[in-house]
């Protein structure tokens, strides 16, 4: 597939993520793509993406994912992101505290066929859990 493409089919992954439309994750995502900084007991494929991101936007029902730079080459999709959010629900075993936190993230997602097939990333969990009151 193309850059192009990719790029789009990343995009619509970060839509179905801040708009809470995780069943989109079907058609976006290889079944067996492996997220190799996934949550804790995180699953492959559409499945794992679907129950990681359900939890998240439990937990942080305004979650918001917003991309401040994009890099493509081939299957290869890189980009720095900020991720916002308000703790209105358990986290990590926390009840919910009503903070907001700002943190910024990078991700590398490897794409076959136009759909994510291995993501890479890292977000600043120190950063959310201190803002948080949690760490």
């Amino acid at each position: 597939m193309s850059t192009d493409t990719n790029i789009a089919s990343q995009q619509a992954f970060r839509a179905a993520v801040n708009e809470g439309r995780l069943e989109a994750f079907a058609d976006l995502v290889t079944p067996a793509s492996v997220d190799h900084d996934g949550g804790p007991g995180q699953g492959p494929g559409p499945d794992g993406y679907q129950a990681f991101f359900t939890e998240l936007r439990a937990a942080f029902p305004d979650l918001h994912t917003e991309v401040e730079h994009v890099t493509a080459a081939e299957d290869d999709v890189a980009f720095a992101y900020t991720l916002t959010g308000t703790h209105s629900g358990s986290f990590q075993g926390h009840q919910p505290t009503g903070k907001s936190f700002t943190v910024r993230g990078v991700q590398i997602s490897r794409f076959e066929g136009g759909l994510l097939a291995e993501r890479w990333g890292s977000t600043d969990e120190a950063g959310l859990l201190k803002q948080l009151g949690l760490a």
